[in-house]
């Protein structure tokens, strides 16, 4: 059971939050505000924690042409996933020096098209990949993605689909090298909102090893280190600040390669975006399945094909605020399809007043990503759901 006393000072300043909900006074939900000074404030924080390592943001979590500006004027480098993410990026006068083609799974006409846009850095875990980016991006930075243990602790796993074993990146940057490719470094994701920090030092002893195995046996000398995402957002489950997670994770780092690291990568997403959006909805219907039932069903304007994905197996727990006030009761919260999978929060049920009834607005905290991202573009005849950007002053 998740409460519903969300304070909202927990998750946004009092300016932010007054932005925000001013703006979203002005329209009809469904949709997402976004607050880019929490992003900047973000990247900010990311920068000084970890000084040594470059940024290249995940453009998936939320490629608002807003967020992507602020970013490329703050000096970051950006992960691309497809050719349309791409052509968005390039299209804001970033050069696609600062983009990285992080998706392992790709066509051979997309591998050309990027090589052709200019971009040199392909994360790959396969050899029929990896020898389709030798013939059609000659020459290009290889990482190799692995398998880490770390996933099953992470809210929202990322592993089995991407990475492979040691064994196989090993085979797979020796191939690199043979086909003309210059075998550059490694890759892993722990997981997103990933809590256990100690995910992050098991992954890097497994990097440690790759590096030396190459360097000894092949003479390979890989520079540079991608740690992917996970650093987690703010939701109903605390974390801990990412200066934690940076101490932690720079001791880990020191205790495999000394004083003298690899280039190091992280590409963040939710850990930028997440806690700068509220998607606000509304209340369609409230029922009782009995008469003696000891909680409500409250169906809402948003569901899981309209933003929240997340909520599938209830893995991520949204903070809930509410301005209707008094007495709480158990609810379950579903979407407003004609689907039966549209239910966010069964079997975890959120506290909500008594009094809220149709028509009232729920907040939702920390969704400014992989909501607009993940909604559905006419399930059910529903429009895409919408978000109004508040940009810098």
């Amino acid at each position: 059971m998740q409460s519903q006393n969300v304070e909202i000072n927990d998750y946004y300043s009092t300016d932010s939050f007054t932005r925000i909900k001013a703006l979203a006074d002005q329209h009809e939900t469904p949709f997402v505000v976004i607050d880019t000074h929490i992003i900047n404030q973000h990247y900010s924080s990311l920068v000084e924690n970890f000084p040594y390592a470059r940024i290249y943001y995940a453009v998936k979590a939320n490629p608002a042409i807003e967020i992507l500006s602020l970013l490329r004027d703050r000096g970051a480098s950006f992960d691309i996933a497809s050719t349309y993410e791409l052509d968005k990026v390039l299209s804001l006068g970033i050069e696609p020096s600062r983009c990285s083609y992080g998706n392992t799974i790709k066509k051979r006409k997309d591998i050309l098209y990027f090589y052709d846009k200019g971009v040199r850095l392909f994360a790959t875990d396969a050899e029929s990949d990896l020898r389709n980016i030798a013939e059609l991006a000659p020459g290009a930075k290889i990482y190799v993605r692995i398998l880490t243990e770390g996933s099953h602790t992470a809210d929202w796993p990322l592993s089995r689909k991407f990475g492979c074993q040691i064994d196989m990146a090993v085979d797979l940057l020796v191939l690199a090298k043979e086909l003309g490719l210059e075998p550059y470094g490694l890759s892993f994701h722990v997981g997103s909102q990933q809590r256990d920090i100690g995910a992050w030092d098991a992954a890097i002893g497994k990097v440690k090893i790759i590096f030396d195995r190459l360097r000894e046996e092949n003479d390979i000398q890989l520079k540079m280190l991608n740690m992917g995402g996970g650093f987690p957002a703010n939701y109903i489950s605390r974390t801990n600040d990412i200066a934690t997670y940076a101490t932690e994770i720079t001791h880990f780092l020191k205790e495999d390669f000394g004083d003298e690291l690899p280039e190091i990568i992280l590409e963040p997403g939710r850990s930028l975006c997440s806690n700068a959006g509220i998607l606000v909805s509304e209340v369609v219907l409230i029922s009782r399945k009995s008469h003696t039932s000891l909680h409500r069903w409250v169906y809402t304007d948003v569901g899981k094909f309209s933003g929240l994905i997340e909520t599938l197996g209830e893995a991520i727990k949204y903070p809930i605020y509410t301005e209707i006030q008094g007495e709480v009761e158990e609810a379950v919260i579903a979407g407003p399809t004609c689907d039966s999978a549209d239910i966010m929060y069964e079997d975890s049920k959120y506290e909500l007043p008594l009094a809220l009834k149709t028509g009232n607005r729920l907040y939702w905290f920390s969704t400014g990503a992989y909501t607009t991202t993940y909604s559905a573009i006419e399930f059910n005849g529903f429009p895409p759901l919408k978000q109004y950007i508040i940009t810098q002053a």
